[in-house]
Order: C-alpha cells, then structure tokens, then sequence
C-alpha cells in the first residue's frame, strides 16, 4: 500500500518523513507550490496548487497509492481561476462552497474528495503514535488551583470552536486573558510577552484582561497557564493540534507557569526537548484527561 505525505510547515512533516522512512516506507511527497515543506532526504516528490488537486489525486492514484496523511501548517493560498485544470474544475464549486465555511470545512471537504478517489485518509499520530504523549503530569507541579480554572479554559474553546478560530488560550485567576487567532499559538504567546491582548476581539475586553494580568504579576498572584485542545468536532485526521519546543520557549518568555494540553487531542513534537526547556524554566507540563481536575492524570 503506497502512502502519500501532503507537507505542510513545521516539524511535524519531517519528523513523519523519518518515521516512514526508518521503517522501510517510502511515502510521495506532496508539497503546495507556494508553501514547500521542510522535509530533507530522498523519496518521490509531487508539487501542486490548489488549482490541479484533481490531478494530484488522479497521479496518485497512478503510482498506486492507497493512503495519504496531511500534515504541518497549511495557509490557505490564492486560487488563480486561469491555472485550474480539467481534473479541477469539477470540483471546484465544492471547494469554494467549504471555504465560506471556514478552515474547517474546507479540510472536511478535501478529506471528502480525497476518500471519494479511493485514497484513505489517516492522521499523523496514526503514523507516529509517539507524537500523542500519555496522560499525566510529565514535567514540574500544578498549582493548587487547576480544578477552579479549567472550567473557563474550556468554556472559551468551545466558544472558539463554534467559530472555527483557534485551540488555544491562556487563563490566569479563571480569567481567559488572550485567545488563539489566525496566525497560531506561538504569535498569541509573543502577543502575551509584549503585553498585548486579545481575550475577545472587543477593546474593552483586552483593556480588563491587560489590567488583570498587570495586577496578577504585580502582586505575584496565580500565575497563568496556556491551555491547547482540540475544537468541538475538529477533523484529527488532519488537524490535530500540536505544541513543540518553540511552543514552550514562547510560554517561558510569555512569563507562563505551565501547559496544559487535551490527553490524545493534541501531539507534542521533540518531546524530550519541551521537557527540558519546560524543567529549566520551571514550569509544568500536565496532558490532562477530559474531565480530569488535577494530581497525575
């Protein structure tokens, strides 16, 4: 069974690239003309465009491939009408259709077409299952207080979920004091570093938010937590949240005290290497069960 490697940005596509590679399976690199991954090493290549996906899957299909994985950052590239070929054409106005709907039901969609061509989809953790870390705490001590702040950690992804806008928060004091938006996790923790807020898009909201954290570091009070989960009903296949090293230097530099991530929601790139760096800061990382409220698991 030939496998296919849609790459995005970031680790996570180099680190399955070795994975497949160590164990005798060569996959077929598909990278976005306009975004090429940063995968090294020899195997079969494939650049396309949104506008010749219908041709990406028909060659597929040629050299046998039975499954494929998407993974890495993807940003959504301008379409030009004039470059769509024949293969895409037909599906062109499902493709449009599931953008109005956001990210997320666009990548429903292509999962949809890519099924629909006889190629399964299956998801990065199911290639590398040593990227989904097992629950517990695995480096540093909860506060006291978890079992208070979670509940507005998750009450406000679930709001972000059903705007299709992010899968990650911060909370200091049960008080969610910036939000993820489009540009990911790490530019809302640099946002953070700089004192810049954006709990809710409204400017009164960051206003009390920017106050709170102020005051809470002034008076060294509970120190605050990124919090990074899947949305409601989120594809896993091929948009399972990740956090990696940068993600924890930034959560350091942002002043934070720990991570707390979905237990088999979210993967964990170069795990030694967030432990340490999480170890020489101090802070904690918890992979937390649903409806867990604190301790070890």
């Amino acid at each position: 069974m030939g496998l296919a490697l849609i790459a995005g940005q970031g680790g996570v596509p180099p680190h399955l690239a070795r994975v497949l590679l160590a164990r005798g399976e060569e996959p077929v690199l598909c990278e976005v003309e306009q975004f090429p991954a940063q995968v090294a090493g020899e195997m079969p290549r494939l650049g396309f465009r949104l506008e010749t996906f219908g041709s990406l899957l028909a060659e597929l299909r040629a050299r046998g491939v039975t499954r494929l994985c998407m993974a890495g950052a993807m940003r959504r590239p301008e379409v030009d009408p004039g470059r769509i070929d024949a293969a895409t054409a037909p599906l062109v106005p499902r493709l449009m259709a599931a953008m109005a709907r956001g990210d997320d039901g666009t990548l429903r969609e292509i999962v949809a077409i890519i099924e629909e061509a006889g190629i399964a989809v299956v998801g990065a953790a199911e290639i590398a299952p040593d990227l989904l870390p097992e629950a517990g705490v695995l480096v540093g001590a909860l506060p006291p207080d978890m079992r208070a702040a979670m509940p507005a950690a998750e009450a406000a992804l679930a709001e972000m979920g059903r705007s299709d806008t992010g899968q990650a928060v911060v909370v200091r004091d049960g008080t969610v004091v910036a939000r993820e938006d489009a540009r990911g996790t790490d530019a809302m923790l640099a946002d953070l570093a700089q004192g810049v807020f954006n709990p809710l898009d409204h400017a009164d909201c960051a206003l009390d938010a920017a106050a709170n954290w102020r005051r809470a570091a002034d008076a060294r009070a509970t120190p605050a937590f990124l919090y990074k989960a899947p949305k409601p009903g989120q594809e896993m296949r091929v948009d399972m949240p990740v956090i990696g090293p940068d993600t924890a230097a930034r959560a350091a530099q942002a002043g934070l005290a720990g991570i707390v991530i979905a237990a088999g929601g979210v993967m964990v790139l170069d795990r030694a290497r967030v432990i340490a760096a999480l170890a020489e800061a101090g802070m904690f990382l918890w992979v937390r069960d649903a409806g867990s409220s604190g301790g070890q698991g």
